[in-house]
């Protein structure tokens, strides 16, 4: 009975998912807004037509997984070393701004802490929740208006592309401290040897990968291979280094990136994430999201998370900008292109959610955080760029 019940819930979330993702299209929104609201539909807060279980859990964080895997495999490395200086401070800025500002925010509603309490993770969770820059709808505004190949679009791209690295690396350290048996020490000598290790033995997979691709290409062997890769840095990172397995499943696509099915790869991957485990991820969101707890206190703590998540993206960013030579109205183009959020903020709560860190509640302002940055990023973008159009390179 239990195996039919979960054949029903399948279907309910992928086909909920799917009409719900395409009436956001239609609105102008992200998708995942979409999904996100068919599990609001089906889970506790309306119908309570589903229920969340372990079973769901579990196929949300494979979803997850193969998330990052396939932002990993769409990273390109060369416009990375192409974006120089300017692209990197931007993005390096425009994560430490926000960190500080959302630790500081909470801590502004909860107490201040001193370092090594469970409040000032806490806090530093908050904050990296902000960190992450999701510029799908940047990119596609600015394409939209012909503007992606000036100098304006693409500092916006490759710092963003910068961003999701230097916002993963920062996660795995904040959640590296949740132990209070490691110090900083400790998880920044794991972060470390993790990276390097990644360096060392990704060199050789990227070879043995790149040699396979070349004797076998275009064959079904080819993202068989990538998704183990995957799923055993997954692995790996969290059970010996004590490091998200999202970061394993990031660094796994980056390894794989430069060979050249890497496309062919994040589209066979990419069947079964948007068919099934990532409308379930999306979906789990929705269905673990409690109105009973938004109280008036988390309301005015949703609206300040809003609030401060947008304008540390302008300011640390947008001034970053301006210290590059750009003038004021082409950085506050910068910081207002990297204020969306998206898949890689829920990904994050997500995570905090999975290991007790914060509160179901702490979705709502997530949700609204990506809802209203979504929208109005675009209506801003299309105002500065009226006012003061960017020469196309």
């Amino acid at each position: 009975m239990e195996t039919y019940r979960i054949l029903r819930d399948l279907a309910l979330i992928i086909l909920t998912a799917k009409f719900m993702g395409l009436v956001a299209k239609k609105c102008k929104a992200p998708m995942v807004v979409g999904e996100i609201i068919a599990g609001l539909i089906l889970g506790p807060a309306l119908l309570k037509l589903v229920e969340p279980s372990d079973f769901i859990s579990q196929m949300a964080s494979i979803g997850v997984v193969l998330i990052m895997f396939s932002a990993g495999l769409e990273t390109n490395l060369k416009e990375l070393k192409k974006s120089g200086l300017i692209a990197l401070l931007v993005a390096c800025i425009g994560v430490f701004v926000p960190l500080v500002g959302g630790a500081v925010m909470y801590m502004c509603f909860n107490g201040f802490a001193g370092w090594g309490t469970e409040e000032f993770f806490k806090a530093l969770f908050v904050g990296s929740i902000m960190t992450a820059t999701s510029v799908g709808i940047t990119v596609e505004t600015l394409r939209e208006m012909g503007y992606l190949s000036g100098r304006v679009g693409q500092t916006i791209l490759s710092a963003a592309i910068i961003d999701d690295v230097i916002g993963i690396i920062v996660l795995t350290f904040v959640l590296g401290l949740k132990d209070p048996a490691n110090d900083s020490r400790a998880v920044l000598i794991k972060t470390v040897a993790f990276l390097i290790l990644s360096v060392v033995c990704g060199y050789i997979i990227y070879r043995i990968a790149k040699w396979t691709d070349a004797r076998y290409p275009h064959t079904r062997r080819i993202p068989i291979m990538g998704l183990g890769l995957c799923f055993i840095l997954s692995y790996i990172a969290e059970r010996y280094f004590g490091i998200a397995d999202i970061t394993g499943a990031y660094i796994a696509g980056i390894i794989l990136c430069n060979i050249r099915d890497a496309s062919y790869i994040d589209r066979k991957i990419s069947i079964n994430s948007y068919m099934i485990f990532a409308p379930v991820f999306f979906v789990s969101i929705g269905l673990k999201t409690d109105f009973t707890k938004v109280d008036t206190g988390m309301l005015m703590f949703s609206i300040a998370f809003v609030i401060v998540a947008m304008l540390t993206k302008v300011i640390g960013c947008g001034l970053t900008g301006k210290l590059c030579g750009f003038k004021w109205i082409d950085s506050l183009k910068i910081g207002v292109g990297m204020m969306t959020r998206g898949e890689v903020a829920l990904i994050i709560t997500n995570k905090g959610l999975n290991l007790g860190i914060i509160d179901p509640s702490y979705f709502t302002a997530v949700i609204l955080l990506i809802i209203i940055s979504s929208i109005s990023v675009p209506i801003l973008l299309k105002l500065l760029y009226s006012k003061a159009p960017d020469p196309v390179t």
